[in-house]
């Protein structure tokens, strides 16, 4: 994919496909565009069922999560947490993605700064998650059955 680029009154900005609009353009959201090709490109996942920055109400607090990548039938299927590459990802990084999916409730996680990627399955009906090696192109995600 390639990424289309500007300036704007001097600031870098990249335009999301999903959003379809030009962003600022931070380490954090360099990470977060590289993960939306790599969905796309690689996963097969449409861009039209990525969804990028919205907010999630949990314990009286508005967070917002990176991406989540959706179902045909808009089910939640994959939730990631994207960190600028000079943010070590730590265990705080995945009790975060952890809160997150209390509400989404999704059987793929990935977790990446740029430089260190980590892919996770959820088993819920044993109330685990485990580290896998990479995540199942789109067409396999979505026979996952989620919660």
């Amino acid at each position: 994919m390639d990424f289309r680029l500007k300036k704007d009154n001097g600031k870098a900005q990249i335009f999301d496909p999903c959003r379809k609009k030009f962003v600022a353009l931070s380490p954090e959201e360099w990470v977060r565009q590289h993960c939306i090709s790599f969905l796309h490109i690689f996963k097969s996942v449409p861009l039209s069922l990525i969804s990028v920055e919205k907010a999630l109400n949990i314990n009286t607090m508005v967070l917002r999560y990176d991406i989540v990548v959706y179902s045909k039938t808009m089910v939640p299927i994959l939730l990631v947490e994207c960190k600028a590459p000079e943010i070590k990802i730590s265990p705080s990084t995945f009790d975060q993605i952890a809160a997150y999916n209390l509400q989404l409730k999704v059987p793929f996680l990935f977790v990446t700064n740029g430089l260190d990627h980590f892919f996770c399955q959820v088993d819920f009906d044993n109330s685990r998650v485990f580290f896998i090696k990479d995540l199942p192109d789109y067409n396999s995600m979505i026979t996952i059955p989620s919660a």
